[in-house]
C-alpha cells in the first residue's frame, strides 16, 4: 500500500526461535520491528542486528497521576530515550499506567477523576519535551478494559485522543491499536479518521483471539483502503499471535494492508 510502512513485533511470533533470531526473519521480509521492554534486551545486538526498528517501550515503572509514579515515569523514559538512541527507534510506546504481568495494570483504577485528568495531561506534556529534546515521539496507546486490560485508566481510544489533543505536542501522537479499539469502541473506520492529525503509528490484530488479519471479524482491507482514502502515510504494525505459523501470518498482514494498492 503505497505510502504505509509495515512492521511487525518481535515479541509475538516466532516464539520458537532466540529473539535476536526473530528480529532477523521479520527484518528479511523488509519490515520494520517492533519490540517491548527493552531492559531485559541485549541492546547492543539488537543494534548490530541490522534490523530497522519502529517502537519500543518508552518506559519501564510509573504511572501519570501520581507524584511518585510521575517521578518514576520520567525517569525510565529518559532511559528509555538513551536506548532509543542507540537503536535509531523513533517512536517510544506509553500506557495510561504501568502495566504488570499478564498486562494488568500494577495499580489499577475504576474511577478517573477530572483532577487525574489533568496531571495526567500535565505529565505527559513533560514526557513529550523529554521526546522533544531527544528527536524522539512518545506514542500514547489505547488499550481494552473487557478482555486485557481491566482497570488501566485512560485506555480507550477516546481517552488517548483526548489526551494527545489536549497537549497537542508534535512529540506526542497516538499509537492507535485497531484491535483495542475494536473490542472497546469499534466504528474503526470512523475512529482513524478523526484521529488521523494526532497519530504517529496504528496497530493492528483481528479479534476474536488476537491473531493476523483474516482470523477474526476486522475487515482490514477495508480499513486499509480507508486509510490510503484520507492521506495515512505512517507505520502499521503488526501486533499480534501467529494463528498457526508466523510466515503465514505475516503473508496474511502484508495482503492486507498491500491490497488497497
Amino acid at each position: 500500500m503505497t505510502g504505509i510502512r509495515l512492521a511487525a513485533c518481535a515479541e509475538m511470533l516466532y516464539l520458537d526461535l532466540p529473539f535476536l533470531d526473530r528480529i532477523k526473519r521479520i527484518a528479511d521480509r523488509g519490515l520494520l520491528v517492533e519490540i517491548w521492554d527493552w531492559s531485559s534486551k541485549d541492546v547492543e545486538s539488537l543494534a548490530a542486528s541490522g534490523a530497522e526498528f519502529s517502537s519500543m517501550t518508552g518506559y519501564l515503572t510509573g504511572n501519570l497521576t501520581e507524584p511518585e509514579g510521575i517521578a518514576d515515569l520520567l525517569a525510565s523514559a529518559r532511559r528509555s530515550l538513551e536506548v532509543a538512541e542507540r537503536l535509531d527507534c523513533p517512536r517510544l510506546n506509553l500506557h495510561g499506567t504501568g502495566l504488570g504481568e499478564g498486562g494488568l495494570p500494577v495499580r489499577p483504577v475504576q474511577v478517573v477523576t477530572p483532577a487525574m485528568w489533568l496531571t495526567a495531561a500535565n505529565t505527559l506534556r513533560q514526557v513529550a519535551e523529554l521526546g522533544a529534546q531527544a528527536g524522539r515521539t512518545f506514542v500514547l496507546e489505547n488499550l481494552n478494559l473487557a478482555v486485557d486490560h481491566p482497570g488501566t485508566p485512560f485506555a480507550t481510544a477516546a481517552d488517548t485522543l483526548a489526551l494527545v489533543r489536549a497537549v497537542d505536542h508534535p512529540n506526542l501522537r497516538l499509537n492507535l491499536d485497531l484491535y483495542h479499539a475494536q473490542i472497546g469502541e469499534g466504528n474503526l473506520i470512523e475512529l482513524v479518521t478523526e484521529a488521523l492529525p494526532y497519530i504517529g503509528e496504528i496497530q493492528v490484530a483481528d479479534v476474536p483471539g488476537r491473531c493476523e488479519p483474516g482470523t477474526g471479524e476486522i475487515n482490514y482491507p477495508a480499513v486499509a483502503a480507508a486509510l490510503k482514502r484520507i492521506g495515512y502515510t505512517g507505520v502499521v504494525g503488526l501486533e499480534a499471535w501467529a494463528a498457526d505459523d508466523p510466515d503465514a501470518a505475516l503473508e496474511a498482514f502484508e495482503a492486507a494492508f498491500t491490497a488497497a494498492g
